[in-house]
């Protein structure tokens, strides 16, 4: 609990090097995760130097064609772009969470395979989560990007990944440099019905 009350996204990091060691607890606290008919859909890729400036610059250009056809001013566009790109380049460590669904359930209708499609994501978004609280407790700061999501088949080929993983969520990581900003959370009265008869 203590993590969970911890934890905040962290946008800005330092310069210290975050260790492979750090990096193999965070994808192991991943893997510990719950996954539909234990098939463990997550897939991981680290990112590290080079691979974080293609990626960023590849995400980069699809946000930026995305902003365009909205109608987007150029100067609004050229700032998103620009956060987005220094987000990632500047974090030392990117680890970019996919899914398969090599392993899933087949049926021979749509909506039962909808539904394990559903799954398998979240699944990987339980890792996730696993990840950022394990990165608040090794005293790592963290950051969930979804952007990954509106450009998939741009990040497989820019970083020459397996055709069947399917980018979910981008997370930067780094030792903060400020201590993020708390959100307020709605209270749990407000999201929750309590069913007895």
């Amino acid at each position: 609990m203590n993590a969970i009350a911890k934890r905040r996204m962290i946008r800005r990091y330092t310069d210290r090097p975050v260790s492979r060691e750090a990096v193999i607890a965070l994808l192991e606290a991943a893997t510990r995760a719950p996954s539909p008919h234990n098939r463990q859909p997550w897939r991981f890729a680290v990112l590290a130097g080079a691979a974080r400036v293609r990626l960023a610059t590849t995400m980069g250009e699809r946000l930026r064609e995305d902003l365009a056809r909205d109608g987007v001013a150029p100067e609004l566009i050229a700032r998103d772009v620009s956060r987005s790109y220094q987000r990632i380049t500047s974090a030392p460590v990117c680890i970019l969470a996919c899914m398969t669904l090599r392993d899933m359930d087949v049926y021979p209708d749509d909506r039962r395979n909808a539904a394990e499609r559903w799954m398998a994501g979240q699944a990987v978004a339980a890792a996730l989560q696993n990840i950022l609280l394990a990165a608040t407790d090794l005293g790592l700061g963290a950051c969930w990007m979804c952007a990954p999501l509106f450009c998939p088949q741009a990040v497989v080929q820019t970083l020459g990944l397996p055709s069947d993983w399917e980018p979910q969520a981008l997370i930067t990581l780094g030792y903060p440099a400020d201590a993020g900003t708390p959100r307020d959370r709605r209270r749990v009265e407000e999201v929750t019905l309590w069913l007895d008869n």
